[in-house]
């Protein structure tokens, strides 16, 4: 029961992970530049997050001096750049295509983790690749390339950026809870777009507007207030909650696979949604991208899972559920 709970969780933070991305492309479209939609969500995410941790657990808030530096290379590596890399992506590509270049951090990790960490890697991550490095060419038609080259370079500077949170994220969640790792380096990253992202431009009267959430779903109107919320609220926030739980009740190795699935429900969200689609022939290279993206999760030999976006499900972490129990176990807290 309790795996069936944990998938259940999984999936369900897999498919809104995987909604946001046809969310965010409508915003963009409505007017707000990418990194603008990057500013509101990571702003978004630091202040739910912070006010999460002030009521359940305000100690986690605490950072040493040794923390301050590897936090700032996370938040601006590991997640303003991921932010907008994918942003700007989905500005050019479909988002399921952006996705899968993403994610070529999952074996870019193994292969870090293999070379430059001496950690023993099992054989299939050569499988692995030579699957993903194959379905990327159906899918991107290198043959003719019909990909915009722009996009496929910021989806490149995404994968790159995610490599760089899985790596710095997994060494920090040693000395400090993932929430609190996501609070921080949402922060760094809303810092460091504020610089950039000319937010003082944004006319905010036209964020009361109604606008059309276009595609399949051209009828419907909603303001850019309401979408921004739930691209705040339900594609960051409450998807992240949900891999942490679902990772209480599976094997690391097991949340990691589900959580792949994102790639999957993009695609499917992109195609009822907007009417994004591919050819039989892409499809099929989606396919064998997803095939090898599994593989790689399991080629480590380390427990440490990889997750879509906010792929931080290791560590102590307080979740409502949990507060009673942690209170019997742990008298003098």
């Amino acid at each position: 029961m309790l795996i069936a709970v944990g998938y259940l969780y999984a999936f369900a933070a897999a498919i809104l992970f995987g909604a946001n991305g046809s969310l965010t492309k409508v915003m963009i479209d409505a007017g707000l530049s990418a990194l603008q939609v990057t500013q509101f969500r990571v702003v978004g995410a630091a202040v739910v997050a912070g006010l999460v941790l002030l009521v359940l657990d305000r100690n986690s808030l605490r950072v040493t001096k040794s923390q301050i530096w590897p936090l700032i290379a996370m938040g601006v590596g590991g997640v303003a750049l991921l932010q907008a890399g994918y942003a700007l992506a989905i500005q050019r590509l479909p988002v399921g295509i952006a996705l899968l270049i993403e994610y070529l951090a999952v074996p870019s990790v193994a292969l870090i983790a293999f070379f430059f960490f001496k950690e023993r890697v099992r054989r299939r991550i050569w499988v692995s690749i030579g699957l993903i490095m194959g379905g990327l060419s159906i899918v991107a038609q290198v043959w003719n390339f019909s990909l915009d080259l722009m996009g496929v370079l910021w989806g490149l500077v995404a994968a790159a950026s995610l490599t760089t949170y899985f790596l710095v994220g997994e060494r920090q969640m040693e000395t400090i809870s993932p929430l609190a790792l996501m609070f921080w380096s949402m922060s760094v990253a809303a810092v460091f777009w504020a610089f950039f992202s000319r937010w003082w431009e944004i006319k905010w009267a036209s964020f009361s507007t109604p606008i059309s959430l276009q595609g399949n779903l051209s009828g419907v109107e909603v303001s850019l207030w309401t979408m921004l919320a739930f691209n705040i609220l339900l594609g960051s926030f409450a998807p992240f909650l949900l891999s942490l739980a679902a990772i209480k009740k599976l094997t690391a190795t097991a949340a990691g696979i589900a959580a792949t699935s994102e790639i999957a429900f993009a695609f499917a969200a992109a195609w009822l949604w907007l009417g994004q689609t591919l050819g039989s022939f892409q499809i099929a290279g989606a396919i064998l991208v997803l095939g090898g993206i599994v593989l790689a999760q399991t080629a480590r030999r380390s427990p440490v899972p990889i997750s879509a976006d906010l792929a931080l499900e290791t560590g102590p972490i307080i979740l409502p559920e949990m507060v009673e129990e942690l209170s019997e176990e742990m008298p003098g807290r």
